[in-house]
């Protein structure tokens, strides 16, 4: 099972697989699954903390996701006494490494390919790299005059 996936059980007992982003849960039961008031919950959205998705009509409906950044938002508010734009900046630090760790794997891998054509002795002008955010880089090598 993919680590973004979870099987939920709904209320009717069946269980079915969700992915972690989905917008489930209107703002009571996301309250109630974070241990929290749901003013608190619309005071961390107006704060964007947490920025659930919204319904045609404007409801909230927040995810898995969501309701597990809900819960680290309490951690560090109140177990390790950050004020709540610490909290904010310390999760955009966050989400900021693991995109760059995203980045680096990718370049990694684009590395340990060109590696494995140079050593299978495959000529080519161009190597291969991923692209980023839909925009493509593209290495050439110049032949070597023998």
């Amino acid at each position: 099972m993919d680590e973004r996936t979870r099987f939920v059980v709904a209320m009717s007992g069946a269980a079915r697989r969700v992915r972690d982003d989905e917008p489930l849960y209107v703002i009571s039961v996301a309250a109630e699954m974070a241990g929290m008031h749901p003013q608190t919950l619309r005071q961390y959205d107006r704060l964007g903390l947490v920025s659930p998705r919204r319904t045609d009509g404007g409801g909230r409906r927040y995810s898995l996701r969501d309701v597990e950044r809900l819960r680290e938002v309490q951690r560090l508010s109140q177990e390790e006494g950050v004020n709540l734009v610490g909290v904010k900046r310390i999760m955009e630090l966050e989400a900021e490494v693991e995109a760059l760790r995203a980045q680096l794997e990718l370049v990694v891998e684009a590395q340990q390919q060109s590696e494995y054509l140079a050593q299978s002795h495959r000529r080519s002008d161009y190597l291969p790299v991923p692209s980023f955010g839909g925009s493509a880089l593209a290495i050439y090598r110049t032949r070597r005059s023998r």
